[in-house]
């Protein structure tokens, strides 16, 4: 609450958070007594949130949850529809635990690092030399269940005063794997570079001009990229993966690996690669100048961007060059110099490479024309000194090379599903379902509150409708709140052994094909078309697919949180050096308790209301904050003027005040009623 605060009003907002799961319509249920296992997702207000393996949401009074944490599996008893008791804990999430120590009175305690555990944890015996503020990994001696929760120190970390020891704490909290076991490090070993003579049945590739584009410090090249006039006018569009599969065939410990991450992890000055480096940035990486294992989509299409054939082969192929996103922008853009630099390379490179941009802006012409919605999020990238540290953020803009590599993968991704669909291959697919009906709702009202014809956006909306309203909408000052919401509408992407098509792209068949060095659907899918090109069954299918999908799903999940936390944690170590500083911001988010915003820096920090001297309404209808007494609102995009008031490093918080208190204003009404006042005098 506001300071200043006062009597609620009859009719005002409510304040109250919604309990998710809760005034969904859920399915029948079982009578009273019923047992249930089910796994703990969340904390609101005094309940427990626990999800049944079919999604069935329940809710538990933490007393009656024998001290379950966050992730724990228990058996529960149903005490009423949605409500239950935890008999007891069948599996433990959280052995380990990594924390901050810190001193209370004559006792120690851990301050842990994940979010969800409890804000305290006893400490059995700290070692001597230990200080507050060390980052230590424990081992739990103690459940609640069984009394205080007590953990014993395993080991000392280091400081959060350093920055790659505050990122090893988070990478260790968030349980990510980092090393390999040593029968995946010996067989990526016993890898050898490709040699058509080990697989002489491959066509032979290595003639055609092909090369990389990727980021600057990218170094785990999966794809190359080629193209070539047909005889007959039409063009030849080669995306060339790298054949991992041929490396790490399923069920061996390489497979295993993958299978357990997922994918690779990109996180500031470091990676977590779903390969080990042999693999990932050695043997598979498609470095210039190397003979490389390769599955080609070799595309026909026309110059208006139409795909009128495909060809799948296992190849062997030779990248010409690795060139930079950057450099081909610059290129696109009439460098001289750029070019130049290209045409000494391969006098071939810049004809090919503005053909290229000529076919890419077709393919994205037709995409728009079918609805595609093109959320154009801006990812923060750190500029990091010779420790670790961070000392400037980098918004970087996509340029039309990103956006022509985007485009060729989208076709080659697309036409890969559907070769699969119509083959009958089983395959993981990429999927993307229709948004949910009430928050499409909830955009309606917020653009009707804007003043945007928002008639289309119905509960069954296609992507055109919701790309219709970003484009027509796109130089008003509130885009960027527009925007953020409509993207919040939208379902997670996720994959499937289903082909059920996917809502963003406005496309009915789409999978993962062309980053298999990082991501274990492609793998799975690079498999399925060896196995079909050399007339054997696609060695995953049925439940070992369902399964493969799930893990994959849920391994993205996580990889996004981490990548999301650890840039947190460098936009707070960045910020503790401008404490004091005021800055430019923009309104990114509108929460009961206060506002998220982004400052002109690319950092984000948090308003708390009780900073601001009033007591605010929250109106989740309108995503607003209104002071009662001052009639001060907040609403995303809204432009202010901040200082940092403070940050704390352990938590990543970056604590931000207005840089000027608020102004009591009159209301509109005690407005009216001066004006007439003045009049009668």
């Amino acid at each position: 609450m506001g300071k200043g605060g006062h009597g609620r009003r009859a009719n005002a907002p409510r304040r109250t958070r919604k309990i998710p799961g809760k005034g969904k319509k859920l399915p029948q249920r079982s009578q009273r007594g019923e047992t249930v296992e089910l796994t703990v997702r969340g904390f609101s207000r005094g309940s427990i949130q626990m999800l049944a393996e079919d999604g069935t949401a329940y809710l538990c009074a933490k007393d009656n949850a024998k001290g379950a944490l966050y992730g724990d599996r228990v058996l529960a008893e149903r005490m009423g529809r949605d409500r239950v008791i935890v008999n007891r804990v069948l599996e433990h999430a959280h052995e380990e635990i990594m924390g901050v120590l810190r001193e209370r009175g004559n006792q120690w305690c851990i301050q842990p690092l994940e979010r969800h555990l409890p804000a305290e944890i006893d400490v059995q015996q700290v070692e001597e030399g230990a200080q507050p503020g060390d980052i230590v990994r424990t081992r739990v001696q103690r459940w609640a269940d069984e009394g205080t929760m007590l953990v014993r120190i395993v080991e000392r970390i280091g400081s959060f005063d350093q920055a790659t020891f505050a990122l090893d704490a988070l990478v260790r909290s968030m349980h990510l794997r980092e090393a390999f076991s040593p029968e995946a490090m010996a067989q990526a070993e016993a890898c050898r570079e490709a040699n058509l003579a080990d697989d002489p049945q491959r066509e032979d590739l290595r003639d055609l001009l092909s090369f990389t584009i990727d980021g600057r410090d990218a170094k785990d090249f999966d794809d190359a990229v080629s193209l070539e006039r047909l005889p007959d006018g039409s063009l030849l569009l080669g995306v060339h993966i790298a054949d991992v599969g041929h490396y790490a065939p399923q069920d061996s410990a390489l497979d295993r690996e993958a299978y357990l991450r997922g994918t690779s992890v990109y996180l500031p000055g470091r990676v977590l690669p779903m390969l080990p480096e042999q693999l990932s940035n050695g043997v598979c990486s498609l470095r210039p100048d190397e003979d490389k294992f390769t599955l080609s989509a070799l595309i026909s299409m026309d110059e208006r961007g139409n795909v009128t054939g495909m060809r799948l082969a296992r190849t062997i192929t030779r990248s010409k060059a690795r060139l930079v996103y950057d450099d081909v922008n610059a290129v696109f853009e009439g460098d001289a110099q750029q070019r130049a630099a290209f045409e000494a390379k391969d006098p071939r490179l810049c004809g090919t490479l503005l053909a290229m941009r000529d076919l890419a802006r077709q393919i994205r012409r037709k995409r728009e024309n079918r609805g595609a919605i093109d959320f154009d999020t801006h990812e923060p990238q750190f500029l990091l000194d010779e420790r670790g540290e961070p000392v400037e953020i980098l918004m970087r803009e996509r340029g039309e090379a990103e956006q022509m590599i985007e485009d060729f993968m989208l076709t080659a991704n697309t036409c890969v599903a559907r070769w699969a669909r119509q083959k009958d291959v089983p395959l993981l697919y990429r999927v993307h379902e229709k948004p949910d009906p009430d928050k499409l709702t909830a955009l309606k009202s917020f653009l009707s509150i804007l003043g945007v014809d928002a008639r289309r956006i119905t509960p069954n909306a296609a992507p055109g409708d919701i790309r219709a309203v970003l484009e027509s909408t796109k130089d008003r000052p509130e885009f960027r709140a527009i925007s953020t919401l409509a993207l919040r509408s939208m379902q997670k992407a996720r994959y499937d052994a289903s082909p059920l098509g996917h809502y963003g792209l406005a496309m009915e068949d789409y999978c993962h094909f062309t980053s298999p060095i990082r991501r274990y659907p492609d793998l799975v899918v690079s498999r399925a078309v060896t196995a079909v090109l050399c007339g054997e069954r696609a060695p995953m299918k049925g439940e070992r697919l369902d399964d493969a999908a799930l893990r994959s799903s849920d391994c993205e999940r996580a990889a996004v949180d981490a990548e999301r936390a650890a840039d947190k944690l460098m936009m707070a170590r960045l910020m503790a050096s401008h404490v004091g500083e005021e800055f430019d911001g923009v309104v990114s988010g509108v929460a009961e308790f206060g506002v998220y915003v982004e400052l002109s820096n690319g950092a984000e920090g948090f308003i708390h209301v009780r900073t601001l001297n009033d007591w605010f309404d929250y109106d989740e209808r309108r995503l607003v904050l209104r002071g009662e007494r001052t009639g001060a609102t907040f609403t995303l995009g809204q432009a202010l003027r901040v200082r940092v008031a403070s940050v704390e490093l352990e938590s990543s918080a970056v604590d931000l005040e207005l840089t000027a208190p608020l102004r009591a204003e009159k209301s509109a009404k005690k407005q009216e009623r001066a004006r007439i006042r003045g009049f009668k005098r």
